[in-house]
């Protein structure tokens, strides 16, 4: 499933090809989609901007409406020029919005849905996110309150958990953990507040190194390929996540992984540095 950083960069590129322009072209395969388009048409309206909240994309027109798109597992957005070939089959296609310029195409996005931006928060799952690791108002003290609050849950599913910062996915859930040296598996209740502090803190500052904002962004953005270890391998990117059996690169323990959580998620981690 793609994380914060990926919804972030999609956003960026969306925006610097889309915002500003009108819309000419509007497609969809959601009965639900198009039928708003029928009513209140999405062509001739101005794209104002593209921005991400979590692992949710929001593209906003004139007129107060909002695309709120999630990519689930498999969605993705692509950008393409009027006329030019797919690299997906149509048949992955499930929303299209073009310019005169640029064609915006949602291949296997699963959840999209039409919102007025005023209802955002009331009519969508984003009233119900935790603070955004990316944004820049993030509210560390809201996030850390979130966290707490779920005593008896593991640490690794907490961060996972958008109610409690949006964000975190699969992979840097197990890259975080090893960077703070905290167990996947601790109950968050047994960390003090300094240890769930430097989860979060984690947690944001290596989101946003890999979207080339922070101070680590000189030593962990590689364009778009995620890195949380510094080092310029391609092939040593990341610390455990996808490392099972092979040592770990602190210390030379085996790196462990099993299922975590309902959804059974796998968790990487090394019982050494994180014990």
């Amino acid at each position: 499933m793609p994380e914060g950083d990926t919804i972030f960069r999609a956003a960026q590129a969306l925006d610097a090809a889309l915002a500003g322009a009108v819309v000419t072209r509007f497609e969809s395969v959601y009965p639900r989609l198009l039928r708003i388009h029928q009513d209140t048409p999405i062509t001739g309206r101005r794209v104002e901007r593209i921005e991400p909240r979590g692992k949710h994309l929001l593209m906003r027109f004139s007129g107060d409406l909002v695309l709120r798109t999630h990519m689930r597992m498999h969605g993705s957005w692509h950008l393409y020029r009027p006329g030019e070939c797919w690299r997906r089959s149509p048949s992955a296609m499930r929303v299209l919005v073009g310019t005169a310029d640029v064609v915006a195409v949602a291949f296997d996005v699963q959840d999209a849905q039409f919102v007025a931006g005023r209802a955002l928060a009331r009519d969508t799952p984003l009233g119900r996110l935790g603070p955004d690791l990316l944004a820049t108002d993030f509210d560390v003290g809201e996030a850390l309150a979130r966290a707490a609050a779920r005593t008896g849950h593991p640490v690794g599913e907490v961060l996972l958990d958008q109610h409690v910062m949006a964000g975190v996915g699969n992979v840097f859930k197990s890259e975080v953990l090893f960077v703070a040296g905290v167990s996947p598996f601790a109950p968050v209740e047994t960390l003090d507040a300094g240890r769930l502090r430097a989860v979060v803190d984690t947690a944001r500052a290596l989101l946003r190194a890999n979207v080339g904002l922070g101070p680590d962004a000189a030593s962990l953005w590689s364009g778009g390929l995620r890195r949380t270890t510094r080092r310029l391998n391609p092939g040593e990117r990341l610390w455990v996540y996808g490392r099972a059996g092979r040592p770990c690169r602190r210390c030379g323990t085996a790196i462990e992984c099993r299922a975590q959580g309902e959804d059974a998620r796998l968790t990487y981690w090394c019982p050494r540095c994180q014990s």
